[in-house]
């Protein structure tokens, strides 16, 4: 991870002009719809809401959805409400509520267990954001996770927003229990050569089921051969860029690394977009939410730069424990247990989209 000040959710103005009037039609916020030929992701997403954002219809059909950039015709996808909830569901407030009002008398244990010390940065809304209710939704998700499945366990949250500082000194030191949240990669993938950040991450830490999976998109101008490539063999050559401090994980996994590309680093995603606009790079590559948002700033349309319809790859954020703490693997057995059984209630959803709805609705009134 890595400290960011950037809006992480946007609802855009995009006219949905590139679409069939019968396809747009059929495409409406709160309703199933069902995949015909031809549909992607974003396409979908800029007829029901009119943005190329498709993170939410992603998180709702996270169950169904193998692969983002390949949905089968007949594919029967849950469209979300304006306010998060799913269509014919019950409303993200009133699951929380219900779910709340369940566990409200587990047993505490007569054995005094320490508070779990719980660190994540600040100004990363909706994921983390102290002016965001639970302090966004990575925290709401690992406080809700530590009192579900039999858990009851106090703890601690603190926003540092230095992010580097958590896996090089607070976890080590034993400052912190728990950072949240960070990519991790596939450990157990020895088919290619690893970078020190991958080492790292994969022999000095343990970590959680994936909390949150993202969608990395590469974008680039309608017109570039890069646009209609349709493997990470096709972008060898390529000048790609993705902002200083990220992981490359997932481009080391498909060979996509220097010298088969040239890789550009600024600092934000409004810097990438800007250097494929200016023919600095070729490619830019990110969150498909941050994408949207970065576009948003630019005043881009979908029509100006492109997200490849054929290739990307799937990130989850999960929350880590250092290899040193004595309960480390204790914690992330915890927050597992949790984690899946608000899986399985819809009350990890639930708290997905009720935080969105409330930083949409921050984000609305700021620009009024």
């Amino acid at each position: 991870m890595f400290e960011v000040n950037l809006k992480k959710v946007v609802i855009s103005t995009i006219a949905a002009t590139a679409l069939s009037a019968g396809a747009a039609a059929a495409q409406e916020a709160c309703t199933n719809y069902t995949v015909v030929d031809g549909d992607t992701l974003a396409t979908i997403a800029i007829a029901a809401y009119g943005t190329s954002n498709y993170q939410p219809i992603f998180n709702a059909n996270r169950n169904t959805i193998l692969n983002p950039s390949n949905l089968e015709p007949g594919l029967v996808l849950a469209l979300p409400c304006e306010d998060g909830s799913l269509p014919n569901g019950q409303s993200a407030q009133d699951l929380i509520a219900a779910e709340e009002a369940r566990n409200a008398n587990n047993k505490v244990s007569n054995v005094y267990e320490p508070p779990i010390k719980i660190v994540t940065g600040g100004n990363y809304a909706p994921f983390a954001d102290e002016d965001l209710t639970g302090g966004g939704f990575l925290v709401r998700l690992a406080s809700t996770a530590l009192n579900r499945a039999g858990n009851n366990r106090e703890f601690s949250a603190s926003f540092v927003n230095d992010w580097s500082s958590h896996l090089d000194t607070l976890l080590p030191l034993g400052a912190f229990d728990v950072s949240l949240a960070w990519y991790i990669p596939d450990c157990s993938n020895r088919s290619y050569e690893w970078s020190p950040e991958t080492t790292k991450r994969c022999t000095q830490f343990d970590s959680t089921v994936s909390v949150y999976d993202t969608v990395i998109g590469f974008y680039t101008l309608p017109d570039s051969d890069y646009a209609t490539a349709r493997s990470f063999e096709d972008f060898k050559g390529a000048r790609l860029c993705r902002m200083e401090g990220w992981f490359t994980h997932d481009l080391e996994e498909n060979g996509v690394f220097e010298p088969n590309v040239t890789m550009i680093q600024p600092v934000t995603a409004t810097d990438c977009m800007d250097a494929v606009l200016t023919g600095v790079a070729d490619v830019a590559s990110f969150e498909v939410q941050l994408a949207a948002d970065a576009m948003s700033d630019l005043g881009l349309s979908h029509n100006d730069i492109v997200e490849n319809p054929f290739v990307n790859t799937v990130a989850g954020l999960r929350f880590v424990t250092h290899r040193t703490n004595p309960y480390g693997r204790q914690y992330v057995a915890m927050l597992n247990a949790g984690l899946n059984e608000m899986r399985e209630s819809g009350e990890w959803y639930a708290i997905i989209s009720d935080t969105l709805r409330e930083h949409n609705e921050k984000l609305m009134a700021a620009s009024n």
